[in-house]
């Protein structure tokens, strides 16, 4: 699909979509719950939806009515061939909830997850004394628990979401484990985890997020649960008020544990005016000054904050760009390529991306199938001289199906075309 974007002033109120993140790790604690948990939603993306089948897989059932998901969990005559979709998370969260069982799966995604390597998740587990191979470094990926060893080192330094996984699974686990883990990347999102876990009934302790020691034989309890909004779907529409008009962005949580709320200080200090509320917050347009921010533990901030850059005067610089290498695409060197169409100017130096103030024009573009590369474009075109042209733009169904669609109720002016 391709969207067409011109240049807009934007007026309007919208919702925050459903996070992503929370609700994935919801999706997966509803199904280590004994009973039913009741989970509330506004948006369904494309990866909450494949770890919905993959629960379903396993025995759990789902029930999905308007904006509410009901789910009776537990392993119950799993199924041993799984399939996650192009979802990250759901595969490293989900990798080691498997272990917990007895019986053999081979979980495989598709798409760009077919490329992303898989190594780290093999040889931390191995380390549990799990057996599990891979194809070559890529999926699909065999696994057989249950867990024979619980005391491990664990490396955090390509991914949290792993850890995620295990600090979801290890509670269920018969002896008691201790994790000590190093280069931990993200903590934000190991908050998230800890929060909803313990809405769960789990209790998982740790030091300075060194050490995590996490008692077996607990029991998840169902609980009944709105999904809060996504920081990571809202940071786009923070950069879309502070380059192209003022938005009201409600159903927001201010003290999340999410860390892309960072998005709203940076944007506060590069010039935005920012107007806070209960769980709402306005955005306006003002002239915008060059900043500096490290994106190290907030990797997905980088989309945002690169269309943000290229309408602020001066020189802008993000640290972090080693934790873009092996997302749907390479972000770094995607948003090089395709803001470099638009006429931004980019310099990748190290670990850090320096994006010059510049004029932009529309241009033929590409999401390279990357939900935010495609967010990032279209936020950038409400800005841009001249036509915006996105190829690949279904992208953004993997986390927000409705974002285009959002964006024009609030005067974006956007035209979609399918490909002929």
């Amino acid at each position: 699909m391709i969207q067409k974007i011109h240049k807009s002033i934007i007026e309007g109120e919208i919702a925050a979509p459903s996070s992503k993140s929370a609700l994935q790790r919801l999706i997966a604690s509803a199904f280590l719950a004994k009973g039913q948990s009741i989970i509330q939603y506004k948006t369904l993306s494309d990866d909450a939806l494949a770890g919905l089948n993959l629960i379903k897989s396993l025995g759990a059932l789902v029930e999905k009515d308007d904006k509410v998901i009901k789910i009776t969990g537990g392993f119950n005559n799993p199924k041993s061939e799984l399939l996650i979709g192009e979802s990250g998370l759901g595969l490293r969260m989900f990798t080691p909830i498997l272990a917990l069982h007895k019986d053999a799966f081979n979980i495989t995604g598709k798409g760009s997850l077919l490329k992303r390597p898989v190594d780290f998740i093999v040889n931390t587990l191995k380390d549990f004394d799990i057996e599990i191979h891979s194809n070559q470094g890529k999926l699909p990926l065999k696994i057989k628990g249950p867990y024979k060893n619980t005391k491990v080192n664990v490396d955090g330094e390509f991914s949290s979401q792993l850890l995620t996984g295990l600090l979801m699974a290890l509670p269920l686990a018969e002896t008691d484990s201790v994790l000590s883990v190093s280069n931990l990347k993200s903590k934000p999102y190991i908050d998230l985890t800890i929060e909803i876990l313990n809405k769960f009934g789990i209790e998982v302790y740790h030091n300075n997020y060194e050490l995590f020691n996490i008692p077996a034989n607990q029991e998840y309890k169902p609980i009944n649960i709105t999904t809060e909004g996504d920081w990571s779907g809202a940071a786009f529409l923070v950069v879309a008020g502070a380059i192209a008009g003022q938005i009201r962005i409600t159903d927001i949580d201010l003290d999340s544990a999410q860390g892309d709320k960072a998005i709203v200080d940076i944007v506060e200090k590069a010039g935005a005016k920012v107007d806070r509320f209960d769980n709402a917050l306005v955005v306006s347009k003002k002239e915008l000054l060059s900043f500096e921010y490290d994106a190290t533990d907030t990797p997905d901030l980088f989309p945002p904050l690169v269309a943000l850059a290229v309408f602020c005067k001066g020189r802008s610089v993000i640290h972090g760009v080693h934790r873009l290498i092996h997302k749907e695409s390479n972000r770094a060197l995607t948003l090089k390529t395709e803001f470099e169409k638009i006429g931004a100017k980019i310099i990748l130096d190290g670990d850090k991306m320096i994006v010059e103030g510049s004029k932009i024009t529309g241009s033929k573009v590409s999401s390279h199938h990357d939900h935010r590369i495609a967010m990032a474009l279209a936020v950038a075109g409400l800005q841009a001289d001249g036509e915006m042209i996105i190829e690949d733009s279904e992208a953004v169904g993997k986390s927000w199906p409705d974002f285009f669609e959002n964006l024009r109720e609030i005067g974006g002016s956007l035209r979609f075309e399918n490909y002929i």
